[in-house]
């Protein structure tokens, strides 16, 4: 029965996007934008039936993660995330939320109601949302920081990406409110500059750590 609700709230949250699609597509123009260039403006176009693209390509999307997350220890060689199966069952239901949310953005930019920021603003949510299920990560092949020396000792996995987590939940908090307070462009230059520094930063404490404790022995 759990697993029953489980793909029913997924197959709803997949379903909501193409839904919005499908109620606003009598009242669109013939023409509406397909694609937006850095700036936050139209430079792609296609006939109003392409208003029904984004949410059939993030339905596929949802439903290959929602699939991989969920038997990700199967393909596991050595076992060693079986501890994760909750957590990435977790995380499959709200990776799949995101995306519908992200979804529901571009289908109301093509309509021509939607923001600038809107999409950048949800892509943040999911580095907010990732950090904090990083913590919670044990070592596994598939997820987190995937380093030799975070896989050869569970002391730098858990050291890593608690740390990690922390610099993945503010950073995205940084890229949000970057992308509602700043114009198109400078929002998309903090967006890469925070991307950069919370995946550089822990490979490096990592790194380190690995070195202190190779000196030490």
């Amino acid at each position: 029965m759990k697993h029953l609700l489980r793909h029913v709230v997924f197959a709803s949250l997949v379903a909501v996007p193409l839904f919005y699609a499908y109620t606003i597509f009598g009242g669109l123009p013939e023409v509406v934008p397909t694609h937006w260039n850095i700036d936050g403006k139209a430079d792609g176009w296609g006939s109003r039936e392409s208003i029904f693209l984004g949410p059939g390509i993030m339905a596929a999307v949802s439903l290959v993660t929602y699939l991989l997350l969920s038997n990700l220890h199967r393909f596991d060689p050595k076992r060693v995330g079986e501890e994760n199966v909750p957590v990435f069952k977790n995380f499959a239901l709200v990776n799949t939320a995101l995306l519908s949310a992200l979804s529901l953005v571009i289908v109301r930019m093509a309509s021509g109601r939607g923001e600038d920021f809107s999409i950048l603003t949800v892509i943040s949510l999911f580095f907010v949302v990732f950090g904090l299920f990083m913590p919670h990560l044990k070592q596994n092949y598939f997820a987190g920081f995937r380093l030799p020396w975070t896989l050869e000792s569970e002391a730098n996995w858990e050291a890593t990406h608690k740390i990690a987590g922390k610099f993945w939940v503010i950073g995205g908090v940084v890229q949000a409110v970057a992308s509602l307070l700043l114009e198109s462009r400078s929002a998309f230059i903090v967006f890469g500059v925070v991307t950069a520094a919370v995946t550089i930063i822990p490979a490096i404490y990592s790194y380190r750590m690995f070195r202190k404790q190779l000196l030490s022995n």
